[in-house]
């Protein structure tokens, strides 16, 4: 039982990392360029990146490009407005996937991220990724909990992400005039990313918690990444332009 537990705790530890790592390096700093991190640090984000989740960074900059440029209009690679919520949230990978899997698409919205060398070599490999962070859990704990672990962190991590579109472009308040909607609640589960309508208001921010009572977890680690210099912000205040409150849900 305890070996149960442990595996659980270290599957949710791992698929927080992942989240995190995807707001911080994925998000703000590749998507939108609210932060610009060192040398050092984006290296370290291409390898856990790499090994926690598989994920291409350019394939995901693409997409998430793509679904700012046609939020909840034709085009948009996971809108629940146009597809449903049941869709978006249980098998957002697979609609991830579908324009990650399109060159002109990915050339189109991620021109700035060319592969290079280590992508050639490493980085495009996510099997390999993937492979060499479970035999990690492996060597350290042993093959059930490296299992439990692996699977508690696919279904967190998916499920979550799942969420940040399916529930937060259908239910929740809207501070801001657009489409999105901020979830408290979910926010604290998936690293911030539940404030979803602040951050279509502000794109280029990298704090997604604009009004009080607001909490951007991930916010926290990016003070402490720019107080040692591993990452600079590129605005240090931003107000959207555009706030209005609207009904709360859809």
């Amino acid at each position: 039982m305890l070996k149960v537990l442990l595996a659980v705790a270290i599957g949710l530890v791992v698929a927080q990392a992942g989240l995190y790592l995807t707001t911080i390096y994925l998000h703000r700093t590749l998507s939108h360029r609210a932060l610009t991190l060192s040398p050092v640090t984006t290296a370290v984000c291409r390898v856990l990146t790499w090994m926690l989740t598989g994920i291409r960074p350019r394939q995901w900059v693409a997409v998430h490009r793509k679904h700012h440029a046609f939020t909840d209009k034709t085009g948009d690679p996971h809108s629940p407005v146009l597809l449903g919520y049941a869709t978006v949230q249980w098998t957002n990978v697979m609609l991830y996937r579908k324009v990650a899997r399109d060159p002109e698409a990915v050339s189109r919205y991620a021109r700035d991220l060319p592969p290079d060398r280590w992508d050639r070599v490493l980085f495009d490999h996510s099997l390999l990724g993937l492979g060499l962070g479970v035999g990690l859990l492996f060597i350290v704990f042993g093959w059930e909990v490296a299992l439990i672990a692996s699977v508690v962190h696919t279904a967190y991590y998916l499920v979550g992400n799942g969420a940040i579109n399916a529930v937060g472009h259908h239910w929740g308040s809207r501070p801001y005039d657009n489409l999105a909607t901020n979830n408290q609640w979910l926010a604290w589960l998936v690293a911030g990313e539940g404030l979803h309508n602040n951050h279509h208001a502000a794109t280029t921010s990298g704090r997604l918690s604009l009004a009080k009572g607001e909490f951007d977890p991930a916010w926290w680690v990016v003070r402490l990444m720019v107080r040692f210099k591993w990452a600079k912000l590129r605005h240090e205040n931003i107000t959207p332009k555009t706030a209005r409150r609207l009904p709360v849900g859809v």
